[in-house]
């Protein structure tokens, strides 16, 4: 697992007695209110049952001995460099005792009140119960032609006794079957071409146990929200099968199910800086590597953008670089006459070169994408993506130029604090 790189994590432990004072004051008081002044994110105070320090007697909470000196043990986790500052504080108080320093590994930091994602909810309750299956004997034209029909873009795929064998995707038909689009491109095309598609898919001997993605992630209906999120985060998923406990497919959970059960809660401020990084507003989540066009772009140069930063989506800038509209693939092929439809799959698909066109982004691109500044609460900016149906959010300074993108993977991640692990 993935030691915590940046900030170093330290566990500071100091060991003392239970009537130990510190100016008339009992000093794990002292020492806790210290703790809290300087911001650190957090200290523990245990009592013990027995014990013996520097002077070798033993000191029990039995019942005749209820008045012996018994131990405490203070607990503080947060920045190495923090709890290094706060040694020249705490060194004189402890005037009898330990303190000892390590190395610890965070594996999850977070608290009520910046979490307002109900993790303890099962997914039975939150689990979409429409389903559409399909059989691994299926062609892989009937496959795409169902996606098309209920407007799926993945289809478990299940046995005769009606258990998760594979999942296929839109993106499984693309790299092992040759079909020239996503779904969320093919809805908009003229049935025409759909219908070509699916009777050259048809020419395929291929099925689909050949193309579905194997082993499939799944989770039952009985476990929790917050275990969901740390599946889909682990293996980037956006949605998967869940079963019941005999195995069988009963719904489907995806990252909008999710997303859906999240209420906006004020958010608090920061009164310090936290040894791991609690994200709170979109400025801690988003990215900053997005992928850029100008109004005045051609088409070459948007099929272009496409390819090299590999995504479905460009922000589209002015001249005074300010933010007016995100183009998806799906709006360069909805947008653009029939007859110049194929040639832009092709391009899209990098199977072809564009054709030359005087259309620009700003005449094909759709305007009034969501703006928000870096301080916007996570929360909010969940609500505000779903309530109107977008995947993308852009963060602009004062002057509306773009910062970062966020979407509702980065959004997801952030209901569950859990750094990255590896190997």
């Amino acid at each position: 697992m993935e030691k915590q790189d940046a900030p170093k994590t330290k566990r500071m432990k100091i060991y003392i007695g239970e009537s130990d004072l510190w100016k008339g004051k009992a000093l794990y008081m002292v020492l806790l209110e210290t703790f809290q002044k300087a911001g650190m994110a957090g200290a523990t105070v245990t009592h013990g049952i027995a014990g013996f320090g520097a002077h070798s007697r033993i000191r029990t909470a039995s019942i005749i001995r209820l008045s012996e000196d018994l131990p405490l043990i203070i607990e503080v986790v947060d920045n190495a460099d923090k709890l290094e500052a706060i040694l020249e504080t705490i060194h004189p108080m402890v005037r009898e005792g330990l303190i000892t320093l390590e190395d610890v590994q965070v594996l999850k930091y977070t608290h009520r009140g910046l979490n307002p994602l109900p993790g303890d909810r099962l997914v039975r309750d939150v689990m979409s119960r429409e389903l559409v299956s399909i059989h691994p004997h299926n062609s892989v034209a009937e496959a795409w032609e169902t996606m098309i029909r209920q407007h799926r873009k993945a289809l478990p795929v299940v046995n005769a006794e009606h258990k998760v064998v594979g999942i296929i995707t839109d993106g499984d038909l693309i790299e092992r079957a040759g079909l020239q689009q996503r779904l969320s491109v093919a809805k908009n095309l003229d049935m025409r071409l759909i219908e070509q598609e699916i009777q050259d898919l048809a020419k395929s001997p291929q099925q689909v146990a050949d193309v579905m993605s194997r082993p499939v992630v799944i989770i039952s209906e009985n476990e929790t929200l917050s275990h969901a999120v740390t599946l889909l985060k682990k293996y980037h998923l956006k949605r998967f099968p869940v079963t019941d406990s005999s195995g069988k497919l009963v719904g489907m959970l995806s990252r909008f199910d999710i997303l859906q059960q999240v209420v906006p809660v004020e958010v608090p401020a920061a009164t310090s800086t936290p040894f791991l990084h609690i994200p709170r507003v979109v400025g801690d989540v988003m990215r900053s590597d997005f992928p850029l066009v100008k109004e005045t772009d051609g088409l070459e140069t948007i099929i272009k953008a496409f390819l090299n930063y590999n995504t479905h989506r460009l922000i589209v800038i002015n001249a005074d670089n300010q933010v007016t509209g995100i183009l998806s693939d799906g709006d360069v092929v909805t947008r653009l006459p029939d007859q110049d439809k194929q040639p832009i799959l092709s391009a899209l698909m990098n199977r072809g070169k564009p054709f030359p066109s005087q259309v620009t982004a700003r005449q094909i691109m759709s305007p009034d994408p969501i703006q928000v500044p870096a301080s916007f609460p996570i929360p909010d900016a969940i609500q505000r993506m779903l309530e109107q149906g977008r995947k993308w959010m852009v963060v602009v300074d004062d002057e509306h130029h773009p910062i970062g993108v966020v979407d509702r993977q980065k959004l997801l991640e952030a209901l569950i604090n859990i750094p990255n692990i590896q190997d």
